[in-house]
């Protein structure tokens, strides 16, 4: 195969993790030229990786909500980038009708999509011409990374490759005045994901006992007043100003450790091989975590959030000389 299109839109920690398929296309298919197509909310990560020729950015929103011209000429506009090349094979890594829609509007005669009853809308399978099954022996990454292995006939590496390659700030972040440091993601999009702030506080606290200044990220205004109660509880850790997405990768990409809830810029941090414990308390660690002995680490489980001790434990399991 000359050149593949992938389809994976949404969201922040699925298209993050999905990056990896471009490694194994690569080392599968020397030479292969591999676009990917993204909701235009989250076009910065395909960016980010070296492998990835060209992002299509579809903006999805418009599509739900067109009110203007402006809106049909950027519609108009992403159908006409989809045409522009014709596509050995388009990989349809979703499997909602978004996704299936776009890969249906490629020229490309051969186009992957999941098995009806593994589609996230099972009326999506209009736009496939193969099909694959995902495995379920494994987690939600690997899985997608054997399924296409299957499906083309080549070996997957045990540990995803790393792909990203972060944009070097224009200027030195304030955080790298305070290294080390260890980024605390606190905030999650879904209430019952969320760790105590009280816990939040305790890691803190062993976190500037181990040299470490504790930086708090945040997105909206009630997650900046969780994370200002946070510092507020522990002398020496900071509130960060409120940062563009490249930013906060910037700022991972420069960290000594990263804890955080199981949300996508925590998954960021583990795709990019950084000291990482990912804190689960409302979905499936098995399925959706990520562990790599040594450096990352998941913990707790749907219905069982972690205690500060197992968090403590597996902070010190990923900080060991390696």
């Amino acid at each position: 195969m000359k050149r593949i299109l992938v389809v994976k839109v949404t969201s922040l920690g699925d298209v993050i993790h999905a990056q990896a398929v471009v490694g194994d296309l690569h080392r599968a298919f020397p030479g292969v030229t591999i676009d990917w197509a993204v909701d235009d909310a989250f076009a910065d990560i395909p960016r980010w990786n070296p492998g990835v020729a060209r992002v299509l950015c579809a903006p999805l929103r418009r599509f739900k909500k067109m009110r203007s011209i402006k809106d049909l000429s950027a519609i108009w506009s992403s159908i006409s980038d989809l045409r522009q090349e014709r596509y050995d094979a388009v990989l349809d890594l979703h499997g909602v009708y978004k996704s299936a829609i776009i890969s249906f509007l490629t020229r490309s005669k051969r186009r992957f999509g999941y098995s009806s009853v593994n589609l996230g809308e099972r009326g999506a399978a209009f736009a496939y011409t193969h099909r694959f099954a995902p495995r379920n022996d494994a987690n939600a990454w690997e899985g997608m990374r054997r399924t296409l292995g299957e499906t083309f006939g080549y070996a997957i590496e045990a540990v995803p490759p790393t792909v990203f390659s972060i944009p070097k700030p224009a200027t030195v972040p304030d955080a790298v005045k305070d290294m080390p440091f260890a980024l605390l993601f606190h905030a999650t999009s879904k209430e019952e994901k969320k760790w105590p702030t009280a816990n939040w506080i305790a890691v803190a606290h062993s976190l500037r006992e181990r040299g470490m200044t504790p930086l708090i990220p945040w997105g909206s205004d009630a997650e900046r007043r969780e994370a200002e109660a946070i510092a507020a509880g522990v002398p020496g850790a900071r509130v960060l100003p409120k940062l563009t997405i490249e930013q906060i990768a910037q700022h991972v990409d420069l960290a000594a450790l990263v804890v955080g809830t199981d949300t996508g810029l925590v998954h960021l941090a583990t795709a990019l091989r950084k000291p990482t414990v990912m804190i689960f308390s409302a979905t499936s660690r098995p399925h959706f975590g990520v562990s790599i002995p040594g450096l990352c680490a998941s913990i707790g489980d749907d219905g069982r959030p972690p205690s500060v001790e197992e968090a403590l434990e597996a902070i010190a399991s990923v900080q060991r000389p390696k």
